[in-house]
């Protein structure tokens, strides 16, 4: 009788002890990591991204598919201050990934933002020269020779208003033969012969290294940009939206973020 009685009492335990593992690492209700495969999500993911993103983005959608079977992520990539304006002109999308905070602003502001933004990473301005630096570019001032072809990117664009900010930290003034709309028009004019330089992310740059170098400077220590992401409100796949976000800040997500060049937030 003893004996039974010490089994029952036994298993009792046992019982116990797995109910409480079960309720530990941080799982949600189901038993399932955030983002992570069996979470129950599938359908189309429509991001907006800025176009500093495209490599680490495309990389993340491989990896969210992979982990969310049953789901698809496209993209949409652009400067950010147009993929804001399409988003409150009504564009569907679930997801909204923003160079700057200033343009997530104006999605926030017209209403548009599912909660509160979350900065996921932050980017720095460098120089980017073609392979080699041909012409010796060393800083800002070196910019401002006459024979030196400069591509910016326009003031309403992230990358463009950290230059600005950067060049008037350095009391640089200097006149672009080209302004462009997105940092990777900026990026291709180096890289096609265009231009002899251009102020780029870091990260254009390093996704471009068979191509250009980037040159430091120390004014873009005074430029950094922050990087805000959110479910947008009309989202039409909200589920698979607010995972993605979540896959986006998981250690998962951060790990392609760094590699690629981008500083942690």
């Amino acid at each position: 009788m003893r004996t039974r009685r010490f089994r029952t009492v036994l298993a009792t335990v046992a019982a116990l002890a797995v109910v409480g593992l079960a309720g530990c690492g941080g799982e949600d209700s189901t038993g399932t990591q955030p983002g992570s495969a069996n979470s129950g999500v599938t359908g189309d993911v429509t991001v907006f991204a800025a176009a500093s993103l495209t490599e680490s983005f495309t990389q993340l959608g491989k990896d969210f598919e992979a982990a969310n079977p049953g789901t698809t992520v496209t993209y949409s990539f652009a400067g950010s201050s147009a993929l804001a304006t399409q988003i409150n002109q009504g564009a569907p999308a679930d997801v909204f990934a923003s160079a700057a905070p200033a343009n997530m602003k104006t999605v926030t502001d017209a209403g548009n933002g599912d909660g509160t933004p979350t900065t996921f990473v932050k980017n720095q301005l460098v120089i980017a020269v073609p392979k080699g630096n041909p012409g010796g570019i060393s800083g800002l001032t070196d910019l401002t020779k006459p024979d030196v072809k400069v591509a910016l990117c326009a003031e309403q664009v992230p990358c463009g208003a950290a230059a600005k900010k950067a060049l008037d930290t350095a009391g640089v003034k200097l006149t672009p033969v080209t302004l462009e709309q997105d940092v990777k028009a900026a990026l291709s004019k180096v890289k096609l012969g265009e231009v002899d330089a251009a102020l780029v992310y870091r990260t254009d740059a390093k996704s471009a290294a068979a191509d250009v170098d980037g040159v430091e400077f120390p004014e873009s220590a005074g430029a950094i940009n922050e990087y805000p992401i959110v479910v947008l409100k009309n989202a039409p796949n909200k589920p698979a939206a607010q995972a993605f976000v979540e896959y986006v800040l998981s250690d998962p997500g951060r790990a392609v973020l760094t590699t690629a060049g981008f500083q942690a937030r």
